[in-house]
């Protein structure tokens, strides 16, 4: 007498196979829903950095008055920090993080060749200002999740800075041109012991004796 074969069995497994790959697929699906949702969001909010970013990036240079402005031709760095602000970066969030840093380098350059008449601790203390916001541009606009508004906050900023040096080169040429009054230069050069014409006779100031 054969054996009873039972068939239901292999049906059993098949639809246990069966039951095993529509649940895979529901599950991959909503992994791939998923991931795309985080996708258009992520992309989404990279768009409005870059919408932020770019509405705020507005640098402007400021007049200089005529002399002033002849005496800065006789300074590259200044002419190529200007060039580099008056260029506005296009198109990706990537062209302004490139721009930030040529930015910040060029700012770093601006003690180089200063002309002689705006040497002063003044203009120095104002390039030194004007440098920490175009650095603090850069630092901002290149971290992983960059917050905009700082971004922009900075160049504003950086333009303020901007126009305070320029405005204290101009007060440098205006006070420059004042005429001295009838003997102010020689009251000045009589103050100033270093140029002062000895007594003939009189004796020389003796030193201090060190202790």
């Amino acid at each position: 007498m054969l054996a009873r074969t039972d068939v239901s069995k292999p049906i059993r497994m098949k639809f246990k196979w069966l039951f095993f790959l529509i649940a895979l697929t529901l599950f991959s699906c909503q992994d791939d829903e998923k991931r795309l949702a985080e996708q258009r969001k992520d992309a989404k909010l990279k768009e409005e950095i870059f919408n932020t970013v770019n509405r705020g990036w507005n640098f402007a240079t400021p007049p200089l008055n005529p002399k002033a402005q002849l005496l800065t031709r006789t300074w590259p760095e200044l002419q190529q920090f200007l060039n580099e602000l008056n260029q506005k970066p296009q198109s990706t969030i990537g062209a302004f993080q490139k721009k930030a840093k040529t930015l910040s380098k060029k700012a770093a350059e601006l003690n180089n060749h200063i002309p002689a008449q705006f040497n002063k601790p003044e203009v120095k203390s104002r390039i030194s200002t004007l440098t920490t916001k175009i650095n603090s541009i850069n630092l901002y606009v290149n971290l992983d999740a960059i917050p905009a508004q700082k971004v922009v906050a900075n160049v504003a900023d950086a333009n303020t800075e901007l126009n305070a040096l320029f405005r204290q080169m101009d007060e440098i040429i205006r006070k420059s041109e004042i005429p001295k009054e009838q003997g102010e230069s020689d009251m000045i050069k009589m103050l100033d012991t270093t140029r002062a014409i000895p007594t003939p006779g009189a004796p020389k100031p003796s030193l201090p004796k060190m202790q």
